[in-house]
């Protein structure tokens, strides 16, 4: 497992393997070993890789620095967790650009059914402040686990309040697990660990929490949450850059509605304009939404699409990819259909108007 680790460690600092590639060689040789074991000639028959990068994989030769990072890491009682991993987040493997390799703290899982991001500005108006009270606390009776990014503000407010409503609270750094940014937050880290939560990262030890990590930082809040939801927002920040690439990977996004004349609301409702993010209005709406309300384990699907009328094919097919993934935004449905766009529109309509489908805010589809 250590000689794995110390592979993985190296493909991420393979110079011109990106994460997409990553992904891509990892999907196709199954572990970094394996990568770093084939030859030329194979690397180069994958789609996207070329002569240059497979040069660079062939030629990488600090496996000794690889190695002292998980030697350190492992003294430091930190899990690798890398892409493939039972353990690494299934809706983060989904995503197109996932990192490779994960660095957690804590025992909290990364898999949970039912997570939420919870983010937004650091200078939070008193508004901010109460929703965040009163949206936290609704989901900790429902044993949700909140994500947050750690930092001053919104962040850190959710973090905390999580703590104080016994609800596991997962934090995500933009720096290695050696030290905490901000100082102040180490001892809500160390709640957070000791209450069963997690620290994740994708930086290794040692790294310092620099200006252009937080965005890639934002990719993970995002990817591995349930559903994301903004508090208060600029119409620039991190927030905004999280909202988009949760909407990149179809995951949910809401939206505290706000004041128009309040500054930290104006990306908020510009999401909602736009039809970026579902309006926040309570966590009972929000649960339904999500289709969390209901604790009775959902009927089996296959045995829900074998009591459908008879269907013609196009219809079946979308049929079949909401019984697999549960809930679709329509975009997606009709890229994974495959189906022409006239044909795939004429099917949906004939599932929403027979009852079959029905249609959820923010343009998604799901079983009725």
């Amino acid at each position: 497992m250590e000689e794995e680790q110390i592979f993985q460690v190296a493909l991420t600092r393979v110079p011109t393997i990106g994460y997409v590639h990553a992904k891509v060689l990892l999907n196709h040789f199954g572990t970094a070993a394996a990568i770093f074991a084939a030859s030329s000639r194979q690397l180069q028959a994958i789609e996207g890789i070329g002569e240059n990068r497979a040069r660079n994989i062939r030629q990488f030769s600090a496996f000794s620095d690889c190695k002292k990072i998980v030697e350190k890491s492992i003294d430091k009682g930190i899990r690798l967790i890398g892409y493939g991993s039972p353990d690494y987040p299934e809706t983060l493997k989904d995503c197109y650009d996932p990192p490779s390799l994960l660095y957690s703290t804590g025992t909290g899982s990364l898999n949970l059914p039912k997570s939420v991001a919870i983010i937004g500005t650091r200078n939070h108006t008193d508004y901010g402040r109460q929703v965040t009270e009163k949206l936290v606390k609704g989901l900790a009776t429902q044993n949700i686990c909140i994500i947050s990014g750690m930092a001053y503000g919104i962040d850190g407010l959710a973090h905390r309040i999580a703590l104080e409503s016994g609800t596991l609270t997962i934090g995500v750094l933009a720096h290695g697990l050696d030290h905490i940014y901000p100082a102040a937050h180490t001892g809500m880290a160390k709640d957070m660990v000791r209450q069963g939560g997690a620290l994740v990262t994708e930086f290794p030890i040692g790294t310092k929490a620099e200006r252009h990590h937080f965005p890639i930082r934002n990719r993970i809040v995002a990817g591995i949450s349930k559903a994301v939801i903004i508090i208060e927002t600029g119409i620039k920040g991190g927030s905004m850059i999280t909202a988009g690439m949760a909407n990149s990977y179809n995951i949910p996004v809401f939206a505290i509605p706000g004041r128009l004349t309040d500054k930290f609301s104006i990306g908020c409702n510009q999401m909602i304009r736009n039809n970026k993010a579902i309006p926040y209005t309570n966590v009972d709406e929000f649960l339904e939404e999500m289709q969390w309300q209901n604790q009775v384990p959902a009927p089996n699907k296959a045995t829900q699409l074998n009591l459908l009328p008879e269907l013609d094919p196009p219809s079946t097919l979308l049929v079949h990819l909401l019984g697999k993934h549960a809930v679709l935004p329509l975009d997606q449905l009709y890229i994974l259909s495959g189906l022409e766009a006239g044909t795939a529109a004429k099917a949906v309509l004939d599932l929403e108007l027979s009852g079959i489908i029905k249609l959820l805010p923010g343009r998604r589809y799901t079983l009725s």
